[in-house]
């Protein structure tokens, strides 16, 4: 084997040879006392933190796009044409704010702030559903559209007679 034709595992172990070389030195520039072991578990220990908090929102994310709440909201602006056409084609749904105070879901009740963009404008998607229990449907209450220019546009607002559950706006 030419010295340019390592195998996976030599490369591998070079490469961590590489790397706990320029990590001592790095703790040794710092002028740390710390042990060399104890140094490498405090590097790793961060790593697995910050990769678990990665896939934690990645899979909270994937929750909620798939809710029904969600989903109901994101039909009722598909079958929108005032909403879709002050967007603008190709609609686009980005991802929650996990840290917004206003997304929030209880036993009960919804709330949400759906980004979605366009060609020509962007905007927030209002969203408020609620249920009568913990293993009930989830019934839209209202959708509002707020593009980023003030305007408002109602999407969907639950109808006030009986025989009707929804009524498009």
């Amino acid at each position: 084997m030419n010295p340019g034709e390592a195998g996976l595992g030599t490369q591998v172990a070079l490469s961590r040879y590489k790397f706990d070389c320029l990590l001592r030195d790095y703790l040794v520039s710092l002028g740390s006392s710390m042990p060399w072991a104890f140094g490498r578990l405090v590097l790793s220990s961060g790593a697995l933190a910050g990769g678990s908090c990665a896939l934690i929102y990645y899979v909270t994310q994937k929750a909620f796009s798939k809710a029904s709440y969600y989903q109901l909201a994101l039909e009722q602006l598909h079958s929108h044409p005032e909403a879709l056409e002050a967007l603008g084609a190709p609609l686009s749904v980005h991802h929650l704010h996990l840290t917004d105070r206003d997304n929030f879901v209880d036993i009960a009740s919804a709330r949400l702030k759906i980004p979605v963009s366009g060609s020509k404008s962007q905007g927030l998607l209002h969203v408020h559903s609620s249920r009568d229990g913990p293993f009930q449907r989830w019934r839209l209450q209202e959708v509002v559209l707020k593009l980023q220019d003030g305007q408002q546009i109602p999407v969907f607002k639950l109808s006030e007679n009986p025989g009707h559950e929804v009524e498009n706006k």
